[in-house]
């Protein structure tokens, strides 16, 4: 076992963070292209620190066959992208952008007047602290800064901001790009979808749109008349150290996702939180072939057809932490691919079939975690197009396996009868459940759980507003959850509670924040 505590470089005073996750060496086999393989070793993240600030993190190694040591590192986290102080402003317009650009400096903003300024390439790079910033005026109302396509490619230290583009936003090979403000109308909107994809970018305060329906004819990848079910890919980036976040993002078959297979490069320390998902008829977040310490965090998803995948995780560990799913048309788990690694901690989930549901089998997925999740099922399940959303349980875990762990949950029905699979054994009881788990610390749950009046999502089409999955004080979910260092330690009660949100606290600001308003900000 590795502890870790970690205070700010100076500080006297160290905290407390989840220990770091074993992780053995395996390998996906011929389940995916090429076979991806990891050795031994411990891995993790520490949660809600500050930017730009240096940290010391204490580690402390136990082995019970003997031996420990502890080793104090320390580690700095990036500053958020902003302009230059004293930057220099040069005002432009449509006629004068391209020579502007290939002129630009280190530091330079670059304001756009309102017009059509057809597809676009940045031309030059800025430097560490003086990034170039190519900016909206938003002189007029309707009229913003209006391209076809804008291509940051190789780039670095660029930030484009307050666009309106009616294509791609490539970022392949940029680095320390920042994609901030803009309004995106295209079938692939924010994209490095090649090796080595991009590094260190920071995509943030979006929206993000195309046009796939919510009906179920139109859900999965695949169509019940042969061919895809759906197209586009909202933001799709392969590549190391992403931040993706506070985003708007909908009607695309995945709204954002990492890539797969070939197309994959050091899926590693990645970021997704707090984006506003929607009508994605695959897959709300498409976590796949995150190889560790990515974390997809905070984000509100509703009207999807999967809520999150890690089809496969590759040894981990994954961290999917207080996500908010309803009205999934499917399940709100994707795991398959012998996927690897994946923490489930805090996430709430209200669908019509099956509840707290992943419905690949046996050898699909291992070292999986769930605990502390809110998940409620019931009536309305069966066949979307090609895929089926459950019949009605409140668990139904057909891979769960001796290497996954399951407890502290809250789950429920509605309109159908509490019952449940694991691995190959039902249940028809909490009693039940536990055994089959090995966990003791499960609740039942039903609607009543949560303070709002809050319908239930039967019939799953036409779509359906986002809810307010708060929960009522004095429910089963209340102070009811495991106590997890840095990820729940303040609380309100006298325990965590079950679900995404702990009793008393505001909900999060899901998808584009106010102008100014930032991490440094937010602290």
């Amino acid at each position: 076992e590795v502890k870790v505590s970690y205070k700010v470089a100076g500080d006297d005073k160290w905290l407390p963070a989840m220990p770091l996750v074993r992780v053995p060496a395996e390998s996906t086999g011929n389940r995916t292209r090429p076979t991806y393989t990891w050795k031994n070793k411990h891995s993790g993240s520490i949660f809600n620190l500050k930017p730009d600030t240096e940290y010391e993190i204490r580690l402390s190694l136990s082995d019970p066959d003997g031996g420990e040591a502890t080793e104090i590192v320390k580690a700095q986290t990036r500053p958020v992208p902003s302009e230059a102080r004293d930057s220099r402003i040069i005002k432009v317009t449509p006629r004068t952008l391209e020579k502007a650009a290939m002129h630009a400096e280190p530091g330079d903003i670059l304001l756009l007047s309102p017009g059509y300024y057809d597809s676009f390439a940045m031309p030059v790079d800025g430097e560490p602290g003086k990034p170039i910033v190519i900016r909206a005026d938003n002189a007029h109302p309707v009229i913003g800064s209006t391209f076809n396509s804008v291509n940051l490619e190789h780039r670095q230290n660029v930030i484009i901001d307050g666009l309106t583009v009616w294509g791609p936003v490539l970022l392949r090979w940029a680095e320390n790009v920042a994609v901030r403000y803009c309004n995106i109308e295209s079938q692939f909107g924010i994209i490095a979808q090649q090796q080595p994809g991009c590094r260190n970018c920071y995509i943030a305060d979006n929206t993000v749109s195309y046009k796939m329906p919510w009906v179920a004819e139109g859900t999965g990848s695949g169509s019940i008349w042969g061919g895809p079910a759906n197209i586009g890919e909202g933001i799709e980036v392969t590549g190391p150290g992403n931040v993706i976040c506070y985003n708007r993002v909908s009607g695309y078959r995945d709204c954002i996702s990492t890539m797969e297979d070939l197309w994959v490069y050091d899926q590693m320390c990645i970021d997704i939180y707090n984006n506003d998902i929607s009508e994605g008829p695959d897959d709300g977040i498409e976590a796949d072939f995150a190889m560790n310490n990515c974390r997809i965090m905070h984000n509100r998803i509703t009207n999807c057809g999967m809520g999150l995948s890690s089809q496969p995780g590759l040894g981990g560990p994954v961290y999917f932490i207080r996500n908010v799913m309803y009205n999934i048309s499917m399940a709100p788990f994707k795991l398959e691919r012998r996927s690897y690694g994946n923490l489930f901690l805090h996430n709430t989930v209200v669908k019509s079939g099956d509840g707290l549901f992943e419905h690949h089998g046996q050898n699909a997925f291992f070292r999986t975690w769930w605990f502390n999740n809110l998940c409620i099922g019931g009536s309305g399940g069966g066949k979307r197009g090609r895929y089926s959303g459950g019949e009605g349980l409140a668990v139904a875990l057909p891979g769960y396996n001796a290497t996954c762990k399951f407890d502290y949950n809250a789950v429920g029905t509605v309109n159908t009868p509490f019952a449940g699979l694991v691995g190959d054994q039902r249940f028809e009881s909490i009693e039940g459940m536990h055994r089959l788990t090995g966990g003791g610390h499960c609740v039942q749950v039903n609607m009543d759980v949560f303070a709002a009046d809050i319908a239930f999502p039967d019939p799953v089409f036409p779509e359906r507003p986002p809810q307010d999955l708060r929960i009522a004080t004095g429910s089963p979910a209340a102070d009811a959850a495991l106590l997890l260092p840095n990820i729940n330690d303040g609380f309100t009660g006298q325990a965590p509670d079950i679900g995404a949100y702990e009793i008393g606290k505001p909900l999060p600001r899901y998808g584009p924040r106010p102008r100014g308003v930032d991490e440094n900000s937010m602290r």
